[in-house]
């Protein structure tokens, strides 16, 4: 907007000069919210423009004096250097200085880049693989070793961008949606680079399969239209991925605890795709299997990731190699699931506690790393958290079902159902569990500090740049790299 009278050069100085006084107000205003924090979790991930210019974002997440969790990005800094792990440690290091947090982070969480972990090692902090971009690695594998669903969604997409790209025929499926009295949408294109996005494509397709149907009989296109026998093979792979697209919604949440719901929400894919398993032959089978497959492999590789990196420094040593192996052997056998710091997330969450495990063996092994980070708190603990009189805890001895509006968590509520005549081990009353913690600081002072600690590890590093897209785009492709920085921050630090 321009403001009459007023030259454009000096209108475009004053924008300037106001975005960067805005942008050092809101980075004093951070900065102080920050330093309250008595621990902290980072989210980094890396981003390509439109101008083929590299950007490194860090995020901060933690839980402030409100017992509220917290978002904050410390910087999206311009990437013109190869993307080594040196390269990448040195901006992050900087950035944890420049913002007073090298001694408070917890967990860094990235994608599974060979880059990212050498990173983390380099900076010495603990490393989580961003499940959102696990999962979207494992459905595409799995889409693109089905060659039957290939097949549909190349005809799937010519469909989609006829409607999309025709003026006439986009104008005749609105008059057919209209006179079928079906809900004007549009059709979904599908991105390579998000499997979600296929997902939405083939179900918004199916949806509106009847005005579709009829708008591509009635216009002059060499397009095909689907079959009934490949809508049905659309059908059934809906079934199957409708729970990952739930868990990818779920898990890239910023403004509440996610990292809690990563082993729940596994293991009810894991009995998800079980079940679609045990049906007859079919493609959706076929689908389902792969998937199972593919997600076991892909979280064997990650969980066992941090012992292999062991595994690879101690055998380069050529003349305790034979003693090293039994070491290794030991340590694979023993601490196979232990290094995933998302156990004592979901322990301390009291809204799954044990029950989110995929076995009881898992289970106990988690529990004794809390039993020993417990212990590590109060051996650190010198003086009395507080003298103020405890709070009375909860009497409250029934458990209901948890419900999150989807099917995916119905094995786990049937779970929960069973414990109403067990050991109570989980509340699914609870919305917060931060809220549940603020209540029993004084009751349970040390596991307190660590859900403090550790609920603010999230699942996922994906959110920032889905607005990077929009701040960045055809028509705003010169912007500099500084400009870009701080319109982002401000974008999701407001």
């Amino acid at each position: 907007m321009r403001i009459r009278g007023t030259p454009i050069v000096e209108q475009d100085q004053a924008v300037k000069v106001m975005v960067e006084a805005r942008y050092q107000e809101m980075k004093e205003k951070a900065k102080a919210s920050v330093e309250k924090a008595t621990a902290v979790s980072l989210t980094s991930d890396m981003w390509t423009s439109i101008n083929t210019e590299a950007y490194l974002a860090v995020t901060c997440h933690f839980v402030d004096e409100s017992s509220t969790l917290n978002t904050v990005v410390l910087g999206v800094q311009y990437f013109p250097n190869a993307h080594t792990a040196e390269n990448i440690a040195q901006v992050k290091g900087s950035l944890m200085a420049e913002w007073a947090i090298t001694d408070k982070v917890t967990c860094l969480v990235t994608d599974g880049a060979a880059n990212m972990g050498a990173c983390a090692r380099e900076l010495r902090l603990k490393h989580a693989i961003c499940i959102a971009h696990t999962l979207n690695l494992v459905v595409k594998k799995a889409l693109d070793q089905t060659p039957e669903l290939s097949d549909i969604r190349a005809k799937s997409r010519k469909i989609v961008g006829y409607f999309r790209s025709s003026t006439t025929a986009k104008e005749r499926l609105s008059v057919v949606q209209e006179q079928l009295r079906k809900p004007q949408l549009k059709l979904i294109q599908e991105v390579e680079t998000r499997w979600n996005n296929t997902y939405n494509m083939l179900q918004r397709l199916f949806e509106q399969r009847e005005p579709v149907g009829a708008a591509l009989a009635s216009l002059t296109t060499d397009i095909p239209p689907m079959s009934s026998e490949e809508f049905g093979i659309i059908s059934e792979c809906l079934v199957v991925l409708a729970p990952f697209n739930d868990a990818t919604t779920e898990l890239s949440q910023e403004k509440r605890v996610s990292g809690s719901k990563v082993i729940p929400l596994l293991t009810m894919l894991d009995h998800c795709l079980n079940e679609q398993m045990e049906k007859s032959p079919s493609i959706g089978s076929s689908l389902a299997q792969k998937l199972r497959m593919l997600l076991r492999e892909k979280l064997d590789k990650i969980q066992t990731m941090s012992i292999m990196f062991l595994a690879t420094l101690l055998l380069c040593c050529y003349y305790v190699v034979i003693i090293l192996y039994y070491i290794i052997i030991i340590l694979l056998l023993c601490c196979y699931y232990v290094m995933s710091i998302m156990f004592l997330v979901t322990l301390l969450d009291p809204r799954f506690r044990k029950l989110g495990f995929l076995s009881p063996v898992r289970a106990s092994e988690a529990e004794k790393i809390l039993k020993a980070e417990c212990a590590s708190v109060m051996r650190a603990s010198t003086t009395s958290s507080s003298s103020a009189p405890p709070p009375q805890p909860s009497t409250s001895q029934s458990v209901e079902a948890v419900s999150h509006g989807n099917n995916l968590w119905r094995r786990l509520d049937e779970s929960v159902r069973q414990t109403q005549t067990q050991n109570v081990t989980a509340d699914a009353n609870i919305e917060d569990p931060l809220k549940y913690w603020e209540r029993q600081k004084y009751v349970y002072p040390h596991l307190y500090k660590l859900a403090l600690t550790y609920l603010c590890t999230p699942a996922s590093s994906v959110p920032l740049f889905s607005k990077a897209g929009e701040i960045l785009s055809k028509k705003r492709n010169r912007l500099r790299p500084a400009t870009v920085e701080k319109l982002l921050f401000l974008n999701k630090n407001q």
